[in-house]
């Protein structure tokens, strides 16, 4: 029988993570935007498949195997190793020593039952799997929170509109799966927004507000997990990719070596015959670390890149509160994606005169959901309205000032 190829392996260890990313990258409705998108997204999903890249155990064998003398059984020093913990030498981690044969791997050397030596003690590798997985689920966690508060508004105001700049016809026309709306169903979905912004059927200061505060708490969060994964790895975190790019890897005792070793020692104790304790010493081979160091290598690059893009992310969404009422160019900038019937800047800066942040946003978010040439003739539409009850209530003031009695001067007053 042929032997499976280690790339149809890799495919069938990550099968597990094909739901998560059809569910995810399935969704037809856009709330948030692409820095959200790299909280719950990618860095969900990177999280999930370095789970169960740890979990897996064809590529890089059992996680630990360790060698010891004869009075204590292979499987019990592995199952005691595994689940207490082993250790290093401080003063073994020497690439000087390890270089001229003095040591047999880094952190590994005498270490007696009396010893004083310093020991640097690695207990981190049976949680591994579940901090990432616990981890993943607090990525996920805002936009969880987010889709709650936001109340599935957007996705009722557009629903039926995706194919509407294709309606040509008095019926509506099925496309495989789809459906394109006929015109009166199109018009009828239109005027239902404009009339839920006029009316603030749907809009209210909370929603930008719950916005805003769901994307601050993706910039704690992942502030969250670079201190939750530098406490869980002893400290060692916060300058694993600065020591990685300032030392390198070419050294016998680089940065990984010291946080993550691939050669360890543990030490068994047991009563011997005479009922004294005997001490049984063991060279641990820490198979998973092989995997472990280059996941926290990447997740440092990650989360500051992450890190960065949420600060600004934060920063952009203050400009917009500062812009989105006052300059025409800010609204031509954020309104130039909106699809081939690009909106006339001056029609949203009109609009934009007459509502609030929580408004404005909203209309973003309407534009990033509907058809360019749609959206275009619901924005028109709205700036008209506005215009045109602007224009009455100014008339209707004038009417009452008119029809007010004018005072009668006192010359012409009768005693």
């Amino acid at each position: 029988m042929a032997a499976t190829p280690p790339s149809g392996n890799m495919l069938k260890t990550f099968e597990g993570v094909t739901p998560f990313i059809k569910k995810i990258t399935s969704r037809r409705y856009y709330i948030d935007n692409w820095v959200f998108k790299l909280h719950y997204r990618v860095t969900f999903l990177i999280l999930i498949a370095s789970t169960i890249l740890v979990c897996s155990k064809q590529y890089i064998g059992e996680h630990i195997h360790c060698i010891a003398d004869a009075g204590v059984p292979e499987n019990v020093m592995n199952t005691y190793c595994f689940f207490t913990s082993t250790f290093t030498l401080i003063k073994d981690l020497n690439a000087k020593l390890l270089d001229m044969g003095n040591l047999p791997h880094p952190g590994v050397g005498s270490y007696g039952i009396n010893s004083t030596d310093e020991v640097k003690h690695h207990a981190y590798y049976q949680w591994v799997p579940f901090v990432l997985f616990g981890q993943a689920l607090m990525f996920y966690l805002t936009h969880m929170l987010w889709k709650k508060l936001e109340g599935g508004r957007i996705k009722y105001l557009v629903d039926g509109l995706q194919l509407a700049a294709f309606s040509l016809q008095e019926k509506n026309v099925k496309v495989q799966n789809q459906t394109i709306p006929s015109k009166q169903e199109k018009d009828e979905k239109i005027n239902i927004i404009k009339k839920a912004f006029l009316e603030r059927v749907y809009i209210s200061g909370h929603w930008s507000m719950n916005l805003i505060l769901c994307e601050f708490l993706n910039f704690g969060n992942v502030l969250l997990q670079i201190y939750i994964t530098n406490k869980f790895l002893n400290g060692d975190f916060l300058s694993l990719g600065a020591d990685v790019i300032r030392v390198g890897l070419e050294s016998s005792v680089d940065p990984l070596d010291e946080v993550f070793p691939k050669v360890t020692k543990c030490t068994f104790h047991k009563y011997g015959p005479s009922g004294s304790i005997q001490w049984h010493d063991a060279m641990c081979v820490m198979a998973l670390n092989v995997v472990n160091d280059k996941i926290y290598t990447f997740l440092w690059f990650w989360y500051i890149f992450l890190l960065i893009c949420s600060a600004a992310g934060l920063i952009w969404r203050f400009i917009t509160v500062l812009l989105h009422a006052k300059s025409r160019s800010f609204n031509r900038l954020v309104y130039a994606t909106t699809g081939p019937g690009r909106v006339n800047p001056w029609d949203v800066l009109t609009v934009s005169r007459y509502c609030s942040y929580t408004d404005w946003l909203f209309l973003r978010y309407l534009s990033k959901n509907l058809d360019g040439l749609v959206f275009r003739e619901m924005i028109i539409g709205l700036a008209e309205d506005l215009e045109r009850t602007d224009e009455e209530l100014n008339n209707s003031l004038l009417n009452k000032s008119s029809d007010e009695p004018k005072a009668v001067p006192n010359e012409y007053k009768v005693d």
